[in-house]
């Protein structure tokens, strides 16, 4: 039994009738841009969030946790009906790459308002640029654990870097390399830095290659650029 079908019966147990829909959304989705650092993303549904359920559900996410993956975003069935305009990026990304692992499909008919869309991304690029900095603020000496920090964290800027090509009016496929070099047209800037780690992703299974010849702390400076490139051009279309 793999992960995820052990993760539903798991929530099933938990929840049994309360439970509405465990959706499964992203790369990790068959048919995505999977890889080694993919999360997996999981929406998980119930009719209501009180904590009762929190304290049901705590054994299933800790064990979920433990996988090393992602923590299951638990939603209300009024939270995932009236959070659509707060969340453009998530729940597009949900309407467009999807699959439902128990109950009913909740996104389907989900009217996604986007007005709010670019303020989102620019936030989102804002703060996780933010928190990257943070992170490697005391690694910068730990060639391998400087590389993994930017593996990790390359997924997100890729879909982050997506969502401001949509914005541009340009076609964005979830390929990650496409995105990267599409971005790399649409900035009119050097995005070689965010190619490798991209390269690096799809071509390793573990987060610090051994045959890795990249100097870490200058390929960090260089995708620092990359991800200020996008949040200036994003920026500049408010």
């Amino acid at each position: 039994m793999d992960d995820l079908t052990l993760l539903v019966e798991k929530l099933k147990n938990a929840f049994h009738d309360r439970l509405v829909s465990v959706v499964l959304y992203g790369s990790a989705v068959p048919g995505g841009t999977e890889d080694a650092f993919s999360d997996v993303n999981v929406l998980c549904v119930l009719k209501q969030v009180t904590p009762r359920e929190l304290e049901d559900g705590e054994p299933v996410m800790r064990w979920w946790r433990g996988l090393e993956h992602t923590a299951p975003v638990v939603l209300s069935e009024t939270e995932v009906a009236h959070s659509a305009d707060s969340f453009p990026i998530e729940f597009s990304d949900m309407k467009e790459r999807r699959q439902v692992l128990f109950g009913v499909d909740v996104i389907e008919h989900l009217q996604v308002d986007m007005r709010n869309y670019r303020t989102q991304v620019e936030h989102e690029l804002r703060a996780k640029l933010l928190r990257l900095r943070q992170h490697a603020a005391h690694i910068l000496s730990d060639g391998p654990a400087l590389l993994a920090l930017c593996l990790n964290s390359s997924s997100t800027f890729c879909v982050l870097g997506r969502h401001a090509l949509i914005l541009a009016g340009v076609d964005a496929p979830p390929e990650r390399h496409v995105v990267v070099r599409k971005l790399a047209d649409l900035l009119k800037t050097d995005m070689s830095a965010f190619a490798r780690l991209i390269e690096i992703r799809e071509h390793s299974g573990t987060a610090t290659p051994a045959k890795f010849t990249d100097n870490p702390l200058s390929l960090f400076g260089a995708y620092l650029e990359c991800i200020r490139k996008m949040v200036e051009y994003v920026d500049g279309l408010g």
